[in-house]
């Protein structure tokens, strides 16, 4: 049924049960697995006159971003690993992560991407917004949200 399954990832508890839940299929259905991490563009701040800020150059914030995301899918491939199954990792930048999940499926071919749920409600959701409802809208593969 699935040949190609993408799972977004971002480090968190949910988040690896999402990635077991994604091996247990890709296994299952004898699929791929695309693990997928997103983190936020470079911003170059605004300095106001006399305020002295350290902020990284745009070399060593993404050379840090990847390191984190290593060790993020150093795990999460490691239980999908234990699946026995065939594991793919995709790190991108970018500033709306739904954007960048349904940009990354295409570009893998997947039939199918999980994701985890973080569960916000209320003012939170509405401030914060929700990038699995983002992608979920928006869409034209089957999503799997996992609570």
């Amino acid at each position: 049924m699935f040949r190609r399954i993408l799972c977004a990832t971002d480090g968190s508890k949910r988040s690896a049960h999402a990635v077991k839940t994604a091996a247990s299929l890709a296994h299952d259905a004898d699929a791929m697995l695309t693990l997928v991490h997103v983190t936020p563009d470079y911003r170059t701040p605004y300095y106001p006159d006399g305020v002295m800020i350290d902020w990284p150059s745009e070399k060593d914030y993404k050379r840090d971003c990847k390191a984190a995301a290593d060790k993020v899918f150093e795990k999460d491939a490691a239980l999908a690993l234990k699946e026995g199954v065939t594991v793919e990792t995709v790190h991108l930048f970018g500033d709306s992560p739904a954007e960048e999940i349904l940009a990354a499926a295409k570009r893998a071919k997947s039939d199918l991407i999980v994701m985890a749920s973080h569960g916000r409600k209320g003012f939170e959701a509405l401030l914060l917004g929700s990038e699995t409802q983002k992608v979920l809208t928006h869409s034209a593969i089957p999503v799997l949200v996992y609570r």
